[in-house]
């Protein structure tokens, strides 16, 4: 479902945003940068948190979240930059196998949010 341009500007400066609901139904965006995510072979993609307090909390009434990146670096659709919305489902951990591939690459996290998208549209 990720495609090679996804992977591309991955390794690019960029930044992510991740959109939950909160129980008042009004969204609530986190954020972090495109270099600390993990894609793993199955295709879920990890997300370092020290923060995202807010989000787990969201997460754990509704896990369906929406998540953006994006690189002005990467040449889209239209010219220069290109970006992705992508849709799926939120677990959070604080230990496990996934928990330590993030911590080794990011030791600034104490959970690891594991996304695991359902659908992956590019939008620039």
């Amino acid at each position: 479902m990720l495609t090679d341009v996804f992977f591309e500007c991955l390794k690019h400066d960029g930044i992510v945003s991740v959109a939950s609901v909160t129980p008042e139904d009004e969204a609530h965006i986190a954020n972090t940068w495109n270099k600390y995510l993990i894609v793993t072979e199955d295709e879920r993609i990890l997300i370092p948190c020290y923060g995202f307090r807010k989000t787990e909390r969201n997460a754990a009434e509704h896990p369906r979240l929406a998540l953006t990146l994006g690189s002005h670096e990467v040449e889209g659709h239209r010219g220069m930059g290109t970006g992705f919305l992508l849709t799926g489902t939120a677990e959070f951990r604080k230990d496990g196998a996934l928990f330590e591939q993030m911590h080794a690459k990011c030791s600034f996290a104490n959970r690891v949010l594991i996304f695991t998208p359902d659908s992956c549209r590019q939008t620039l």
